[in-house]
């Protein structure tokens, strides 16, 4: 009996000093507290900037088909790579020309108000994060809206 009692002590010891070791499961599903918050580099052009955001928000939140590579090439394609681009009456913004109808709902689905991110589709943070979410999400660029021609 006493070594049984020992037995379980031990275990309970081992136990309760190894979450130093293994993260518990919920920190495993969680996302950064600030995700992609890059600072642009001195004389880094906007374009190349945007890239780096477009590929850590698919490192942190796909995979995506295609990759970096194809999130960058339709970035290309919408914007040219230009975070604050807008159509001509406004009615899509920023990298993805998010439609501006939408892109509050899709800004509160996928992302999190812990992330601090702007709310604004002309913010390339923000936008790169919401649009790579969304293709995970919806199964592919085509079915978030995205047609991959030439990408």
């Amino acid at each position: 009996m006493q070594r049984r009692v020992r037995t379980v002590l031990l275990v309970a010891v081992l136990v309760s000093s190894t979450p130093m070791l293994v993260p518990p499961p919920a920190a495993a599903g969680r996302h950064p507290d600030h995700p992609c918050e890059l600072a642009r580099r001195d004389g880094e052009t906007v374009q190349h900037f945007s890239k780096r955001l477009i590929g850590c928000a698919v490192g942190a939140y796909g995979p995506v088909r295609g990759g970096t590579t194809r999130a960058i090439c339709i970035a290309r394609r919408e914007s040219g790579l230009i975070p604050s681009a807008t159509s001509p009456k406004r009615r899509y913004l920023g990298l993805y020309q998010h439609s501006a109808t939408y892109w509050p709902w899709r800004f509160d689905t996928y992302t999190q108000p812990s992330w601090m991110l702007s709310s604004s589709a002309l913010s390339g943070r923000s936008n790169a994060i919401v649009t790579v979410r969304m293709v995970h999400a919806l199964g592919g660029w085509k079915h978030a809206g995205w047609p991959v021609k030439a990408c």
